[in-house]
Formats: C-alpha cells, sequence, structure tokens
C-alpha cells in the first residue's frame, strides 16, 4: 500500500536525505520519497502499523506530521537531523 504523510520542519535536500536513509532502515517500507516543495513523505508499507511505525521515525527524527505539535525541541531535532543529512551526502 502507498501513504503520503505531510510533515513540518522540511526544508531542504539535507532533511530530505536524513528522512530517506533513515525510513528505508525499516524494514516493510520501500519507495520512500520525499517532496520538499510540499513538505510531504511518500512511502509503500505492507501492513498498517509500518504506517504507524513511519510516523513514529519522522517524530523522533524532529519532523512531525501537520497534526501533530511543532515544539521547539521538536525544530532543534530537525536541525540537527538536517545538517546530519547535508554531512552524509
Amino acid at each position: 500500500m502507498k501513504s503520503s504523510i505531510h510533515i513540518q520542519n522540511l526544508k531542504c535536500d539535507g532533511c530530505a536525505h536524513t528522512i530517506t536513509t533513515k525510513l528505508k532502515e525499516l524494514s516493510s517500507i520501500s519507495n520512500v520519497n520525499v517532496n520538499v516543495n510540499d513538505h510531504k513523505v511518500t512511502f509503500n508499507y505492507t501492513d498498517e502499523i509500518d504506517a504507524i511505525r513511519v510516523k513514529e521515525k519522522l517524530k523522533k527524527l524532529g519532523y512531525p506530521s501537520i497534526e501533530k505539535t511543532n515544539s521547539l525541541a521538536m525544530k532543534a531535532k530537525s536541525f540537527v537531523s538536517c545538517a546530519s543529512g547535508k554531512l552524509s551526502k
């Protein structure tokens, strides 16, 4: 199945690289695509629990879905994720 999640704090290709890399680590998640302009992550999954795991992983990285609170801590986490994505490209 295919799903899309609109997220917060997505600013650049560094963010997109981190998100793509980390989501590909999840088994049963494939075809990860990050659209920086639309602030959207699209992916394929096999079970509904996998889609929930993706949301949790994004939140841990500092990219909560749009319906979640975007705290200062989330923004700081996304800054670190973005920087690590830029460095590992």
